[in-house]
């Protein structure tokens, strides 16, 4: 028995032992293995029955009495005692111990009749290793592959257990039998599919901590297989030796995530003979039958000499002729045959005269029907109610369009104007309710004008008409930016093969992106020609008497901005000052971007630099604030501001569903060795200005223009961009091996823009004599949009068949001073903003306007100018400045009108009629 001290000298044992007699001790509970975690020491308890004493022995030496816990109980159903110990070990103990096995320890029991020993429990610090032993390593396999990963997780005590993770997602391969983890810590996929791509992740965890491997990204490709060939075709020769073909495509199945496209031919061409086509001819006529008693013979011929074969024309004319043989003596019914003739003759033209009679009655009697309807249908609206359309006259000389049928208050609207008269004539205003007709006829909103027609009617529709010159027009720029599905800057689709006019001269140069002019109190627009920049000041925004020299430029060498975090730049750094002027009046600049606009997938700011050069930002085009205001176009972006200064529109995608638009265009030319021909792809901004960038840098370098360039929906979604180079006519033309597709990290094509990218194609002809190249271009963004340019052009200068991009109407035309640069006539402005500016009982108000003119948002900033229609037309200005749609402005006007008639409780009956006398004498 140990003494107090841990020696191995005995003491005397107890005289009274409450235990059985021939019992021996009894382990209820013996010591488990156990691991110390950091510092933390860790318990170790025996329980025995029936037992004196119980003492622990660590590596075979005891433990001393000090250290033990000890509990003493008596076991109810026995009436035996139960004992329980417990002892500390610490890290330190575990540590300073060097032995041959782990360190151990096992308690010992004693009752009178011996002892009895419990199991050897070890002791063992825990850790974990942070490198691991082996990182699983990313592949590339076809489809259906097999795919190892591997993984050997860092050392560790006690072992670590492995966890594997896909795209941040755990592994269950309990739920999918083509995935098993079991096999050493390895992941196998038997069969790999499409959606087995994406970023593998090992973890390694105990009960000390968790390792991740680094990630291993796995790409399951799909190589391209041929379709089956088509059909031959017809062959190409209607007569003679000539060629037919059939051709399959790389789509069974297309290649995908970066698999080989198709080996081999994609077209087949073979000789081939048809048989030329003879014509028929006829035979000579036979001879004249004999004379008939109708006083006839005939003559036939066949059409045999030769017959028509393989398809030759059959023989023109008749093939049986017929002709008098009395020379009209023959008799009939007693009577010469040519005074049967001439009876005939005679009753035929009195047919003829009666009918004609008959059918000039008729005519003039649905005239004259018409004329009453016509008369009718005029008396019902009286002869002051103008033609709608004419709003469009009133507001530009010319562009009239077909009025919407049904509309009660046009009429007469298929008549075309006459463009030679030096007045045109304004249509519907929308002007005060009826119930405000006092201050329709008196109040001084009509005074201006000279010659004035009203007709009062149960409507909300004042029918104007304006004798004033409409001196204010500007040409409409139909189908240019940003007007139109591709705005391609007015792209002309006159194909002819390809057959454009090129016509790059019209792009501006680099060091033309900046114009300057001087505006007064009338205001104007300045533009940067073939940009999509451009800058409006209205009317009344400078003080009378004052001139200001203002510029718009485009910043050109990098941006200064640099975005932060996810942000990317979409459009370009824009200009415009002096910024020590302010004005009274908002002004309106436009700059063009390449975002799809989707407030679910952008969050799109205006930032501007300060004098110190850095950047602040503005507002977001979605904030409610009353400083400026943004109004967001699918290709523009238009900014009511007070201040000058350098601006610029910055996006943060919230999705990887945000869109970036880029213009893929392909340019060509011969390098110095003459059988080199260089194919330059440039992936850019879909703004005009990112265009004329590179328009100009090729135009330099002496390229040409083969395709029209097609927009690309590029997403945010991480994926690579490929540009390959397909189809090359073999043995005519080739390319460096290896070279034909060339892949673009996202990064770079996502966050480096405003400047284009560019991808350039090496190829080579085999002799000077070819002198024709067809091939494709293929852009795709890896899962994600695909645009194919078929490139058919000649490389001798001489047969260059181009690509015409006209440029807008006002590129000649930068700045525009004076009443000239705005689409509305002043006048007209003047009637619309005295109707909507005043409150009105029944909502016909600036706000109707701005909801009309698709403004629903940040009202307030309206509701705090002093003539918020103004502010609204201003920015109606600048989004139709190209268009000049006044038909949908006039349309909005009606609509205004017919809307709220349907709520007056005044009846037509109820209004006096004006005197329209006056607009009679001044010729309305």
């Amino acid at each position: 028995f140990p003494s107090l001290s841990g020696n191995e000298n005995s003491e005397a044992l107890p005289e009274s032992i409450p235990s059985a007699p021939g019992t021996l001790p009894h382990f209820m509970e013996e010591p488990d293995d156990a691991y110390i975690i950091k510092s933390n020491p860790i318990v170790l308890r025996c329980k025995a029955m029936p037992a004196m004493q119980i003492f622990f022995k660590c590596n075979g030496e005891w433990v001393h009495q000090n250290e033990h816990v000890s509990e003493e109980s008596m076991d109810e159903s026995t009436g035996l005692k139960v004992r329980e110990v417990f002892i500390n070990v610490t890290r330190q103990q575990v540590e300073d111990f060097h032995g041959p096995e782990d360190y151990w320890c096992q308690c010992v029991a004693w009752s009178h009749l011996g002892t009895s020993k419990s199991r050897k429990a070890s002791v063992r610090i825990a850790y974990l290793r942070k490198n691991f032993e082996q990182d699983p390593q990313g592949k590339e396999v076809p489809i259906e592959g097999m795919i190892v990963l591997h993984c050997r997780p860092p050392e560790g005590v006690p072992a670590a257990e492995v966890e594997w993770l896909k795209n941040e997602e755990p592994i269950d391969s309990n739920l999918d039998e083509n995935i098993d983890t079991r096999a050493d810590h390895n992941l196998i996929i038997r069969q790999a599919r499409l959606s087995d791509s994406g970023n593998y992740t090992c973890m390694a965890a105990n009960i000390v901590a968790k390792r991740r491997s680094m990630s291993a990204t796995v790409v399951v490709y799909v190589n391209g297989g041929w379709s089956s060939w088509t059909e031959w075709s017809n062959c190409n020769a209607r007569c003679g030796r000539g060629w037919q073909k059939r051709s399959r495509t790389c789509t069974n199945p297309a290649p995908l995530n970066g698999g080989a496209f198709c080996e081999g031919m994609s077209v087949q061409k073979i000789t081939c003979t048809s048989l030329c086509p003879v014509d028929g001819n006829w035979e000579v006529w036979s001879e004249w039958s004999v004379c008939s008693p109708e006083c006839e013979h005939l003559r036939v011929r066949e059409c045999i000499a030769p017959p028509p074969r393989n398809g030759g024309k059959f023989c023109e004319g008749l093939s049986q002729e017929s002709e008098n043989c009395t020379e009209g003596l023959c008799i009939q019914d007693k009577k010469p045959l040519h005074e049967i003739k001439s009876q005939n003759i005679e009753t035929a033209s009195d047919i003829a005269l009666y009918s004609g009679l008959g059918a000039a009655v008729l005519a003039v009697a649905v005239l004259a029907v018409g004329v009453t309807l016509y008369r009718r249908s005029q008396s019902e609206y009286g002869v002051d109610v103008i033609d709608s359309s004419a709003l469009t006259g009133g507001f530009q000389t010319f562009n009239f369009k077909t009025v919407r049928q049904g509309n009660s208050l046009l009429l007469n609207s298929s008549l075309q104007p006459d463009l030679t008269v030096s007045r045109t004539y304004s249509g519907p205003i929308c002007l005060q309710d009826p119930m405000d007709k006092e201050l329709m006829t008196e109040s001084s909103l009509f005074n201006p004008l000279s010659d004035i027609k009203v007709k009062v009617q149960s409507s909300f529709m004042v029918s104007l008409g304006v004798t004033e010159r409409a001196e204010y027009h500007g040409k409409a720029h139909s189908g240019t930016f940003p007007h139109g599905n591709n705005r391609a800057f007015g792209t002309i689709h006159a194909r002819n093969k390809a057959t454009y006019i090129q016509n790059l001269s019209s792009i501006s140069t680099r060091s033309e992106l900046k114009t300057t002019a001087i505006f007064g109190h009338l205001g104007g627009r300045l533009v940067v020609p073939n940009t999509g920049v451009s800058l409006l000041i209205p009317h009344g925004a400078i003080p009378e008497e004052i001139s200001w020299e203002i510029y718009l430029a485009i910043t050109q060498k990098e941006s200064s901005l640099q975005p932060e975090g996810t942000d990317v730049l979409l459009g370009p750094e824009v200009t415009c000052g002096p910024s020590d002027l302010s004005v009274s009046t908002p002004f309106a600049l436009t700059i063009p971007h390449c975002a799809e606009v989707n407030s679910e997938h952008w969050n799109i700011h205006l930032k501007k630099r300060t004098q110190q050069g850095k950047w602040e930002e503005v507002m977001s085009v979605e904030e409610e604030t009353t400083s400026c205001y943004c109004l967001l176009d699918p290709y523009a972006c238009h900014i009511l501001l007070n201040s000058f200064g350098t601006y610029a529109l910055v996006g943060e995608p919230i999705s990887d569903c945000a869109v970036r638009q880029l213009k893929v265009a392909v340019f060509g030319c011969l390098s110095c060795n003459s059988l080199d021909y260089n194919l330059r792809v440039y992936c850019m901004d879909n703004t005009p200005c990112a265009f004329q960038e590179v328009v100009s840098d090729e135009r330099l370098q002496g390229g040409q223009l083969l395709e029209e360039p097609k927009l690309l929906h590029f997403k945010g979604n991480t994926f690579n961009l490929q540009i390959s180079v397909l189809d090359i006519p073999p043995f005519l033309w080739r390319i460096k091996p290896f070279t034909a597709c060339q892949e673009v990290p996202f990064s770079r094509v996502w966050c480096s823009s405003p400047k284009p990218l560019l991808c350039a194609f090496s190829l080579e002809r085999y002799t000077p004599a070819t002198t024709q190249l067809s091939c494709k271009i293929c852009v795709r963004q890896v899962k994600g949009h695909e645009q194919i340019l078929q490139i058919q052009t000649s490389i001798l200068e001489n047969e260059r068949e181009t690509i015409a991009f006209f440029a807008h109407e006002d590129s000649n035309f930068p700045a525009q001073m004076g009443p000239k640069a705005f689409k509305i006539p002043y006048s007209i402005r003047q009637r619309i903003c005295a109707t909507f500016d005043t409150p009105n009982a029944k909502g016909k108000d600036w706000q109707m306007l701005a909801q009309k003119t698709s403004i629903n948002r940040n009202l307030s900033y309206f509701a705090t100018q002093s003539s918020p229609s103004a502010v609204i037309l201003d920015l109606w200005e600048a989004r139709h400045q190209h268009d000049g749609d006044l038909d949908s402005l006039a349309c909005a006007l009606e609509e205004i009108g017919r809307t709220h008639s349907k709520v007056s409780d005044i009846t037509e009956t109820e209004i006096e009629e004006p005197d329209f006398s006056y607009s009679r004498q001044n010729g309305l």
